[in-house]
């Protein structure tokens, strides 16, 4: 992909938000969006998904357990780690907190809410002490016995040939040959070792759309519908 598209870094949300407003052709979207932003296809095989633990995508409370939750503060970087803690309360818990959507300052949320939904950066590097910490791929996995996919790239109709011309898969797998130098940037960047950081790439992130985390996805926009999430589940649609 390098010298052959113009790149717009963003997280997750706001890549769904560009794509909506045709700001962007193609985006690595939180893969909830996908049931929500119209006439728009996936990239099959290529994500980023987990099949046990994530690490980047958790629950926190200072003294709360599961059952004892009654308000939670969601990331508003995410969508659909967001509509995926609903699920497991909704469905598998079977209540209801209140919710609240704000930036992903773990102190400040944890002050006023029971629990606090983080993502990405913020939720690997925070002190663990004296928390109480849950995975949300490994909660998934816990009750559906299923992996988890949280992104995948979406390609907005019109410009269905335009990305034809870009070999994703080729790309992720130049990126999965490139973990070193991943590392070596994320190291400085978040001062998390160089073995936390090769064990994540290896072991809890996956890139490859495979059976099993097909199913999962399958499950979640079903249960995504059950439980008003989302208006519909769309047909799958991919290249």
């Amino acid at each position: 992909m390098r010298n052959t598209v113009d790149f717009i870094e963003a997280v997750p949300a706001q890549c769904a938000q560009l794509l909506a407003q045709s700001a962007v052709e193609v985006a690595l979207v939180p893969v909830i969006e996908y049931q929500r932003i119209p006439n728009g296809s996936l990239i099959p095989d290529v994500c980023v998904g987990s099949k046990e633990e994530v690490r980047s995508v958790v629950l926190v409370s200072k003294d709360r357990e599961l059952t004892d939750i009654r308000t939670v503060a969601l990331d508003e970087s995410s969508r659909t780690s967001a509509t995926l803690v609903k699920i497991i309360f909704r469905e598998f818990l079977g209540q209801e907190p209140e919710w609240t959507t704000q930036s992903p300052n773990l102190a400040e949320m944890l002050e006023r809410y029971d629990a606090a939904l983080m993502i990405g950066d913020p939720a690997m590097v925070f002190p663990r002490t004296g928390l109480k910490v849950w995975d949300m791929a490994r909660l998934w996995r816990n009750y559906t016995d299923l992996g988890f996919v949280f992104a995948m790239w979406m390609v907005s109709d019109n410009a269905i040939q335009h990305s034809q011309t870009v070999d994703f898969r080729a790309a992720r797998d130049e990126g999965v040959r490139a973990k070193n130098e991943i590392v070596e940037h994320y190291q400085k960047l978040l001062g998390l070792s160089r073995e936390s950081l090769r064990s994540y790439l290896d072991e809890n992130i996956c890139f490859e759309v495979d059976p099993q985390l097909r199913a999962g996805l399958d499950l979640y926009f079903e249960l995504a519908h059950k439980h008003g999430l989302i208006p519909q589940v769309n047909t799958w649609k991919s290249l």
